[in-house]
């Protein structure tokens, strides 16, 4: 049986295109990204996956535990905390490249809606009228840390420590409230402006609250370094900002 070297120029083509796939294939990244920006990150990937053509899945939950989950070795390609420290104690173990401040945010006291308690400032949360305050647990989730920072400065966390109840992550604390087996809860506005069955009772001026920032870097291990790297620069961008600030959210360099 004889070969056409005609076919030769076909089959060499083919070769190419085979080894060029790879470098077409869509990339899968994986995001571990805290509670607080499930909304609006899920719209924003929504609208990337459509014009970069890659696919992008979260892990959401309190930044303090996702930390702890990339140390031990967890696939993510993209870290974005809730809180610098979080993001830090990675970066000085080399386990996430240098990374962007994106978003701040401020508290907020929330309580059941149509069963809340007057509140005229942080002090009064130490009055008997509160027996359960739903806070972040602050060893772990930024929003309880906050928190606790905020209210310690107040000199009212003492005062109120014996009867806060550590939740897992700030839609935990937002859930206890929801379903009133707290009198009051501390989160960040974005996530009371996302439930119909809380209202705000006290709002944490930013210029009192504690330094809120939202840090965010590809992981040194990333299988999709490149194509996090890219994502990232994607959210520090236009589009996703328009997608944040309607969530709530404040854009970084807008923070004074």
């Amino acid at each position: 049986m004889k070969m056409s070297f005609r076919s030769l120029p076909l089959l060499t083509s083919a070769l190419v295109l085979l080894v060029a796939l790879p470098s077409l294939r869509a990339a899968e990244i994986t995001v571990f990204a805290a509670s607080s920006l499930t909304e609006s990150l899920n719209e924003i990937a929504s609208a990337y996956q459509k014009t970069s053509g890659d696919k992008v899945t979260f892990n959401y939950g309190a930044s303090g535990i996702l930390a702890r989950q990339i140390e031990e070795g967890a696939p993510a390609d993209l870290f974005f905390s809730a809180d610098v420290k979080s993001l830090v104690q990675l970066r000085t173990k080399n386990l996430v490249h240098e990374g962007l401040y994106l978003l701040s945010n401020t508290l907020v006291v929330v309580e059941p809606k149509g069963h809340a308690i007057p509140l005229s400032s942080a002090a009064s949360l130490a009055t008997p009228a509160f027996g359960k305050i739903a806070v972040g647990e602050p060893a772990t989730v930024p929003v309880g840390n906050y928190a606790k920072e905020y209210l310690t400065r107040k000199n009212v966390w003492g005062a109120i420590s014996g009867k806060t109840v550590p939740c897992a992550n700030v839609r935990a604390v937002l859930a206890a409230v929801e379903t009133a087996n707290v009198d009051a809860g501390i989160v960040y506005r974005t996530d009371a402006a996302i439930s119909k069955k809380v209202e705000i009772a006290l709002e944490i001026p930013l210029s009192e609250g504690p330094n809120i920032v939202y840090p965010a870097a590809v992981v040194s291990a990333a299988k999709e370094p490149e194509a996090a790297q890219k994502f990232l620069t994607y959210l520090g961008g236009k589009e996703a900002s328009e997608v944040f600030v309607k969530h709530g959210f404040l854009i970084h360099s807008e923070k004074k």
